[in-house]
């Protein structure tokens, strides 16, 4: 059975959880049109988020990767587009790392673009009520860095990969009694969000 591979960050930035970590968790296993979703948690650590994922690849044979990551501030699920070759770290990551004005691939080019379908992906979402739209900057921490690793090795390796980047915000337990508020989205949702993503990216892979 052909996998969809699925990655969650571990909780950073002083937060309890992430909810990437949870939405993928919920489904782990899942078959969508014959594509089994297998999943896995990845650290907020400049290149050991990309190692780990690539760790991942090699051992599930994964027809498509999407990783997911926590948009604290963003008010819909954002569907990335973009990658760029830069790591510029506002804040450390979680082994006190804190990346500026940095490349992520010495040699690689300055963008790579989704090869998932993401206009699609987010079109699909808002027609489910889900809160969802393309977005363009993944941002320069650990995100867009393993956004940008992933597709790098896949050009590279030249494999028959698809690949995208998931920004998805706050889950509720992060947002009750925080002052200021901040934007939220129940799990229930992003979870019913991505699995959208991976309908939609399975009917992409069949065509």
């Amino acid at each position: 059975m052909p996998k969809i591979l699925l990655t969650g960050f571990e909780p950073f930035g002083g937060e309890k959880v992430n909810p990437s970590a949870l939405a993928v968790k919920e489904l782990a296993g899942k078959v969508v049109n014959g594509f089994e979703i297998v999943t896995g948690e990845i650290p907020v650590v400049t290149q050991k988020c990309i190692d780990e994922t690539i760790k991942l690849i090699k051992e599930h044979s994964p027809v498509a990767v999407v990783n997911v990551g926590q948009a604290g501030g963003r008010m819909e699920i954002s569907v990335e587009k973009v990658a760029i070759n830069v790591k510029d770290y506002r804040i450390p990551d979680n082994e006190g790392n804190q990346m500026r004005f940095a490349s992520i691939a010495e040699d690689g080019p300055a963008a790579y673009f989704a090869t998932i379908p993401v206009e699609k992906i987010a079109e699909e979402m808002v027609k489910q009520t889900v809160p969802a739209s393309v977005s363009y900057t993944a941002g320069t921490y650990c995100c867009n860095e393993v956004f940008y690793g992933i597709s790098h090795y896949i050009h590279t390796n030249n494999l028959n990969i698809s690949n995208g980047f998931i920004h998805i915000p706050f889950i509720l337990e992060q947002a009750a009694g925080v002052t200021p508020p901040r934007p939220s989205m129940s799990l229930e949702t992003i979870v019913k969000g991505l699995e959208i993503a991976i309908t939609t990216l399975t009917e992409y892979i069949e065509q």
